[in-house]
């Protein structure tokens, strides 16, 4: 069986933004900017191996069951039969604990690359379920929030077993915001345990509901009114220092909304133009500033490119 490009592949995964206010665990976008790199190289023995992790100081786990990237490339190997294996070098271009999808992407760039050596490779939505094995190494659960938009680009709605791309107008723009701390992607889940009102419930529903159709229409006005996260947001802010004062930066610069970019730390804030997004980068950065963090900024457009081959 000879590969469709040869036996090495190299791919970029970018970073992106989950949950975007509204939509936990099923609702990202891409970020143009940021990301993991993960070089592939087909072996004789029926194996997944991790060769190199580099662009980290922490140490990540080098047992392929416990990568992302690993985990991930093991349940493409079992699902197809392959009769080959896997090694594997990993390029971290995302902070850790960043809430910008960093060990989603690296099981997506994996993926990728392990795609392009396979004599047929799969359609991108195929290799979701493997993605989807990867990524509950790092967070525990199968969620594909951050998942989807690094597959197929943009604005993505991922259910269980499907991905959904979401028209967005190419003038609409984000500014991703990270301050310098690590919020791990556990310890912001276990921040949701309890109950919540019915209530609430609804009112996120129908948040969920206007942006969705503010994007399939181009009609700001509604993700104007929806763009708000009243479940999530209000369990994780005290984890976040400077968010509050961060969010309203980008809020009175603009913004059609403001939230936390996955678990956290990271703001993201979406705007209608991108002159818009670059003018609110300097008060968003000094609020993080004025709470003691040193902050990396990004403007991409929400319909930023997915993972590409290299």
């Amino acid at each position: 069986m000879s590969g469709g490009a040869g036996d090495c592949a190299r791919a970029f995964s970018p970073a992106s933004v989950g949950n975007v206010a509204v939509g936990f665990d099923i609702l990202g976008h891409a970020i143009a900017g940021a990301g993991d790199t993960v070089s592939v190289r087909r072996i004789a023995a029926r194996e997944v191996r991790i060769a190199a992790i580099a662009g980290t100081p922490y140490a990540l786990p080098r047992q392929a069951p416990d990568n992302t990237a690993g985990a991930a490339l093991i349940a493409m190997r079992e699902a197809l039969a392959l009769p080959f294996g896997f090694e594997v070098a990993i390029e971290k271009g995302i902070p850790l604990g960043s809430g910008m999808g960093g060990s989603a992407a690296s099981c997506v760039a994996a993926l990728v690359a392990a795609n392009a050596l396979l004599a047929v490779p799969l359609p991108r939505e195929e290799l979701y379920p493997f993605a989807l094995a990867g990524e509950a190494v790092a967070s525990g659960g199968r969620h594909g929030d951050n998942l989807g938009p690094m597959l197929l680009g943009g604005l993505v709605l991922s259910t269980a077993e499907r991905l959904v791309r979401i028209p967005v107008p190419d003038a609409w723009h984000s500014l991703l915001v990270h301050p310098d701390a690590v919020l791990e992607t556990r310890r912001a889940r276990a921040a949701l345990q309890g109950s919540y009102a019915l209530g609430e419930f609804v009112e996120q529903s129908a948040n969920l509901a206007l942006v969705l159709s503010g994007c399939f229409t181009a009609d700001a006005s509604l993700v104007r009114a929806g763009l708000r996260d009243v479940l999530v947001e209000p369990r994780r802010a005290a984890l976040i220092g400077g968010f509050h004062a961060a969010r309203d930066a980008a809020l009175h610069a603009g913004a059609m909304g403001a939230s936390i970019s996955g678990a956290g730390p990271s703001v993201f804030a979406w705007f209608e133009q991108r002159e818009a997004a670059l003018a609110a980068q300097a008060g968003v950065q000094q609020a993080f500033a004025a709470a003691g963090f040193d902050s990396q900024a990004w403007v991409s457009p929400l319909n930023a490119p997915g993972a590409q081959l290299l």
